[in-house]
């Protein structure tokens, strides 16, 4: 069998192949260097698709055979000749316009007459689902690897800097201090959610289906399929039409675009707080990288961007999975040529991005003292909300203190001030409270430690 010869792409998920290649999909040429079976170009190699058709048809025969449909004679013939041509394959579609009669025929010119029982009973679908699950689902453990790596490297710079005090900003304006740390918790903890949902969407497509031409095992024993979905690590569909239901598709590929929009969340924070007026993280910058064309100085945020990019194509593809749902009747082809490109596509993107992401936060340049430097920039406004609560402590209404603290607030802004010296210098509050009072309440309106106090209570319940 072809499945067995020493070259073969399926080898890259039971042994370490190394070599190089050239492969297209979507019309880009990619380069498979040094390729060992951790690697996700290989699984959408043309070689590797017919390969598994290929282990498929022989799986169907062995539980014929088993099932006295299939002589003993010619099942020995079929496991030992069952092979096809690549060349061939692509000459026979270019007159048949099919590419499973082409892959047939190949498969019966190079076994001979025990061929007239490949196939037996079975449709295109039947092999061409049950291999794109078989394709999908292999694809779903690299990249469930890949966002572990990523989980793990977070958890890692989240603890690092667990205690880095960094201004929080909502609405791109400062609000009130926080440590990087939770920031990159937060992503952490988004990233444990990714997983789940990958590990779902595993499930839910790690499906396969040998029920012939409409679905109702007319032609076909319903123990071949599960016979064959078993060998294949698959779940029989309980119920299909000639196809595996395309919801099934929709939710891997939505997940796809979710972990990606998860991925462009973090990309798009790195981005701001890359900015040359913000300055408080940077990605890293390799020995002779450059930057601008025409500016030597420039040190963009590249990756988060290309990461960004990858997450619209995620969600484009998402998209056009959803519109595969629908089908006339028992099926149409509609789907299948928009599978044909947002299968390879979205989980070589999705691994990419999640690798590429990864090296980034591992590589992550952070300035401390511009967080600091920041977080005094607004000359105390970050801690308006601790001096509003200090002052309804000392018995104003939150009405009153509110009113006063908004007051010096925009003093602050006015005139530069710290907000300190405009509580001091504000009649209302000087009026209620005198200057003695004011003073010992924004001596302690002030103090990073407050806002950081119950921080560890937040890594402890989200690494539990």
């Amino acid at each position: 069998m072809a499945i067995n010869k020493q070259n073969s792409l399926l080898l890259l998920f039971t042994e370490d192949v190394q070599y190089s290649i050239f492969f297209k999909i979507g019309g880009l040429t990619y380069m498979i260097s040094r390729y060992t079976r951790k690697q996700m170009g290989a699984i959408w190699l043309d070689d590797f698709k017919y390969d598994t058709w290929l282990k498929i048809e022989v799986l169907v025969c062995e539980k014929l055979c088993k099932l006295s449909v299939i002589p003993q004679k010619e099942m020995k013939e079929i496991s030992e000749k069952a092979s096809y041509n690549l060349k061939e394959i692509q000459k026979i579609e270019e007159v048949t316009k099919h590419d499973v009669i082409a892959f047939l025929t190949s498969v019966a010119n190079a076994v001979g007459p025990a061929s007239r029982f490949i196939h037996l009973g079975l449709t295109s679908s039947d092999i061409l689902d049950t291999a794109l699950a078989f394709q999908l689902m292999k694809a779903s453990e690299l990249i469930i690897e890949e966002a572990k790596k990523l989980s793990r490297v977070l958890q890692e710079k989240a603890l690092e800097y667990k205690m880095t005090p960094i201004i929080g900003r909502s609405h791109g304006i400062h609000a009130e201090p926080t440590t990087l740390g939770v920031k990159l918790l937060l992503f952490y903890d988004e990233m444990q959610r990714n997983i789940k949902r990958l590990e779902l969407a595993k499930e839910e497509i790690a499906v396969g289906k040998i029920s012939g031409a409409v679905g109702n095992y007319a032609n076909i024993d319903p123990k071949v399929e599960e016979y064959v979905c078993k060998k294949l690590g698959l779940k029989p569909a309980y119920l299909s039409s000639q196809v595996v239901q395309r919801d099934r598709h929709a939710q891997f590929f939505s997940t796809m675009a979710i972990l990606g929009g998860t991925l462009e969340k973090i990309a798009v924070e790195i981005r701001h707080l890359q900015r040359t007026e913000v300055g408080e993280l940077c990605e890293g910058f390799s020995k002779g990288q450059k930057g601008s064309s025409a500016m030597p100085h420039k040190k963009n945020p590249i990756g988060s961007e290309n990461i960004t990019g990858i997450a619209r194509l995620l969600r484009a593809n998402a998209m056009a999975a959803f519109e595969n749902i629908a089908l006339w009747h028992e099926r149409d082809i509609s789907h299948s040529s928009v599978e044909r490109v947002i299968a390879p596509d979205s989980t070589i993107l999705a691994d990419y991005a999640l690798s590429r992401m990864t090296r980034i936060i591992e590589n992550i340049i952070v300035d401390e003292e511009k967080m600091a430097s920041n977080i005094n920039l607004t000359k105390g406004l970050c801690f308006s909300g601790k001096v509003l609560i200090d002052l309804v402590a000392a018995d104003l209404t939150r009405e009153e203190a509110y009113k006063i603290v908004q007051q010096c607030a925009m003093k602050t802004f006015e005139n530069g001030k710290h907000l300190k010296d405009t509580l001091l210098e504000n009649e209302d509050l000087l009026n209620k409270l005198g200057e003695e009072k004011i003073k010992a309440i924004t001596q302690n309106s002030f103090e990073l430690d407050y806002y950081f106090k119950n921080i560890s209570f937040i890594f402890d319940r989200s690494l539990k």
